[in-house]
């Protein structure tokens, strides 16, 4: 029986300290990311499940998806796509050749294309405000590329 419990203390200490691991990454890509936007299109803002969120499309997804053509990465798959920013830092794909300012992870679900989240939950009763957005916020990785969602803009840019 101790042997059963070490092994489910080890297990334990594993998990927590695999989890808290990820909770430091991407702390630490908040706080020292490359900032980049990204143009989004909401979708249907409720969940009777899991409260008030937006569902998110983005921009930069679809110009990944139509640059695979008939390509068809593996579901789970990871890569990275160049990324250039224009003068207010929003993000485009960069074009066959071009030099990329950013590279942006990008993941494979469901056949299509998924950069760091699909959605963004906010307090109930705020939707009117989440109404407004029109880009999404990201701190990107310089290094793996892995982006992180931080908040959404306006069309203007500011904060919401």
């Amino acid at each position: 029986m101790t042997r059963f419990r070490a092994l489910l203390l080890v297990g334990a200490l594993f998990v927590l300290g695999g989890l808290n691991y990820s909770i430091f990454s991407k702390e630490n890509i908040r706080k020292n990311g490359e900032l980049v936007y990204v143009d989004l299109a909401p979708r249907d803002p409720r969940s009777m499940m899991q409260g008030d969120y937006m569902a998110l499309r983005f921009r930069l997804a679809q110009e990944i998806e139509q640059s695979l053509h008939a390509e068809k990465p593996m579901d789970g798959e990871k890569r990275l796509a160049d990324v250039t920013l224009d003068g207010r830092r929003v993000a485009s794909l960069a074009k066959p050749g071009a030099p990329a300012q950013v590279r942006v992870q990008y993941r494979i679900r469901k056949g299509a294309v998924w950069l760091g989240t699909n959605a963004f939950f906010f307090e109930e009763g705020s939707d009117q405000r989440y109404a407004l957005a029109r880009y999404g916020e990201f701190r990107v990785d310089r290094e793996s590329g892995e982006a992180v969602l931080v908040g959404l803009r306006d069309a203007a840019l500011k904060p919401l």
